[in-house]
């Protein structure tokens, strides 16, 4: 994903969080994600939970926190999302993908690069639900989401400067074919680390995304991968 990149039409500002329950609840159910998902022993992850759920605190506490009326935009990958919620119906992510279907019909996914390998036209797709492009307007962190069709390879790729974790909604994926994470597990890659995302190929995989980082990192942030699909 590239938080650094647009592709809908120009978006306005419409409304407050503190009018928009949806992405208040929505924005609750990351913080208690970030909140009680365990770290496994590492500071590293421990300190990157902190970060990303003080950001989305901040923004849930600011009643004037701007929402964008981004312009809905769906993607071939769109075809296996009732699969990837559905799948995601149990566990203790289920809240947050009930809280994502609130807010589904108002989702811009993008691909997030000027040309889009073939291999992953219809394979992939993701969306921002907070970050320095909105909708929710925050500057401190990235969330959103991706989706994986089934039997997706997605390329090794790094982000500058950029603290990322993927909470697994539903699915199964392998990062770097060191083992599988399930739903309710959390992957995490440090700035700089190369890593490549393998989905199963029975059913499509929901992750959802943190980007923690320097302001202008995570505003400009650019990704490429290395060699093409």
């Amino acid at each position: 994903m590239d938080g650094g990149m647009m592709e809908s039409a120009a978006d306005q500002i419409s409304c407050r969080l503190a009018d928009e329950p949806d992405w208040r609840y929505l924005l609750r159910e990351v913080y208690e994600l970030y909140r009680n998902s365990g770290a496994g022993g590492s500071e590293a992850i421990r300190r990157h939970q902190r970060v990303v759920r003080e950001a989305v605190s901040r923004a849930m506490k600011n009643p004037s926190t701007p929402i964008l009326e981004r312009v809905p935009e769906q993607k071939p990958v769109n075809k296996h999302l009732k699969r990837a919620f559905d799948l995601g119906r149990f566990g203790r992510q289920s809240p947050m993908i009930y809280a994502i279907e609130n807010v589904q019909d108002r989702l811009a996914w993008l691909y997030g690069y000027d040309k889009v390998p073939r291999g992953l036209i219809e394979r992939f797709a993701w969306c921002e639900f907070a970050g320095p492009q909105g909708p929710i307007q925050a500057l401190d962190v990235i969330v959103g989401q991706v989706l994986f069709a089934p039997g997706t390879t997605y390329p090794s790729h790094a982000h500058a400067a950029i603290a990322e974790s993927y909470f697994i909604l539903s699915g199964s994926v392998s990062q770097n074919d060191d083992g599988v994470f399930a739903p309710g597990s959390m992957m995490f890659n440090p700035p700089g680390r190369r890593h490549r995302i393998t989905v199963g190929g029975r059913d499509p995989a929901l992750l959802l995304y943190a980007w923690s980082g320097p302001r202008d990192a995570l505003a400009g942030q650019k990704l490429t991968f290395r060699r093409a699909v």
